[in-house]
């Protein structure tokens, strides 16, 4: 499968989302989703160029040469 995209946004959890609380900050996640993030870590970076979210994801075969998209 081919051109998976990690995508954040501020919205309200549906009745089958999953919600985690990790360190003071609430996460939600479709069911679907759920099974390609599992065990991924989200952390927010700083540096030359420029801030957001890096996500390692231990469940990724390969990326995209623009590294925004993956597949598993």
């Amino acid at each position: 499968m081919l051109g998976l995209l990690y995508d954040l946004y501020f919205d309200q959890p549906q009745e089958t989302d999953r919600t985690f609380d990790v360190k003071g900050v609430k996460l939600i996640c479709d069911e679907m989703s759920l099974m390609y993030l599992v065990g991924t870590e989200v952390d927010y970076v700083e540096g030359l160029h420029g801030a957001g979210f890096k996500f390692q994801n231990p469940n990724v075969k390969s990326t995209c040469g623009c590294g925004s998209s993956f597949s598993v």
